[in-house]
């Protein structure tokens, strides 16, 4: 049974880093110009984010740690702040991608790529922060009642 467990706690983490991705790609969208969201419907739109998030977690997945291993020169030489470009050229790549698939979703230029990546990082941050705490705080009402 608990094998069972551990595979739903994987998909639901799973899920939620994906809405987590979205919510931060639709507050940077909000507050960077230059990261457009074109389509019908709210939901139309929502849809959109999903699939983008998704998109972006796997260009992190698989691109950034090449990124990472290879600059790694740069990485020390910048103390990390090559990171920050490479943030906003996956999130344009993202943009490249999502083109390609016909989403109407468009970065319109570095610039925007890097300051949404930045919004994107610090808003995922938060609400992975805020998640966090709370399951914490499951877990340990929980094992609290697991003792009694």
């Amino acid at each position: 049974m608990r094998f069972g467990l551990a595979w739903q706690d994987v998909a639901m983490k799973l899920v939620l880093r994906i809405l987590i991705g979205a919510a931060a790609l639709g507050i940077a969208h909000l507050i960077i110009s230059g990261i457009e969201l074109t389509g019908g419907s709210d939901w139309t739109k929502a849809g959109t984010l999903i699939v983008v998030a998704l998109i972006f977690g796997v260009v992190n997945a698989v691109i950034k740690p090449v990124v990472k291993t290879v600059g790694c020169v740069f990485y020390v030489l910048t103390l990390g702040l090559i990171g920050l470009v490479v943030n906003g050229l996956l999130l344009w790549l993202c943009s490249w991608v999502a083109g390609k698939l016909s989403l109407p979703f468009h970065i319109t230029g570095f610039w925007p790529a890097f300051w949404g990546a930045i919004v994107v990082g610090i808003v995922g941050w938060l609400l992975n922060l805020f998640l966090d705490d709370r399951r914490k705080s499951v877990r340990g009402r929980r094992a609290h009642a697991a003792v009694r």
